[in-house]
């Protein structure tokens, strides 16, 4: 089993790039559980409350939870198979995914932050006043010793998608 993040910004087309990858052989999609409700939409996600969010942690259902933007995100155990699973994860707990999952590769998805801008308000999640905030707070990223990919996607979702496809292709850095 492999297991590769991938972090970066709301709006940077995480998801929208992962999606693209799920086509390739041998390549999986973890299904976060999110105390938001299903219909919010973006992701494939389970939405759940937070008591039933709470009853599955407690059941030791998840391989890694945390809090992030006033929502609870799991991650549930993997299945332990041969094939490459990729995990949108929230970057501050990047740390702990890696001990998790050892051998635990990164892929950085960034967007200017007019395009970010422009999906996030897509999404119709947010209000204008919120998307900015969202977009000014971007935090720094440190990786510490994580092998990261870094992948643009700003512009052309084709080029974005190649670089990110050939990212997972990518061998880790002893």
């Amino acid at each position: 089993m492999s297991v590769i993040a991938v972090v970066g910004p709301s709006g940077a087309g995480k998801d929208t790039l992962m999606q693209r990858a799920a086509t390739e052989p041998g390549v999986a999609l973890i299904r976060r559980v999110i105390t938001r409700p299903a219909e919010a939409g973006g992701e494939d996600f389970e939405g759940v409350s937070e008591a039933g969010f709470q009853r599955m942690s407690d059941a030791g259902q998840f391989a890694l939870d945390w809090r992030a933007h006033g929502l609870r995100y799991g991650i549930p155990h993997l299945p332990q198979d041969d094939r490459l699973w990729l995990v949108n994860l929230s970057r501050g707990v990047l740390a702990q995914a890696a001990a998790v999952w050892p051998g635990l590769r990164v892929i950085h998805v960034g967007a200017d932050p007019q395009t970010r801008a422009a999906r996030l308000a897509a999404r119709g999640r947010e209000t204008a006043s919120d998307i900015a905030a969202r977009i000014a707070r971007e935090a720094a990223f440190c990786p510490g010793a994580l092998n990261v990919t870094y992948v643009d996607n700003s512009g052309d979702l084709a080029r974005a998608a190649a670089a990110f496809i050939a990212a997972l292709n990518e061998r880790a850095v002893p």
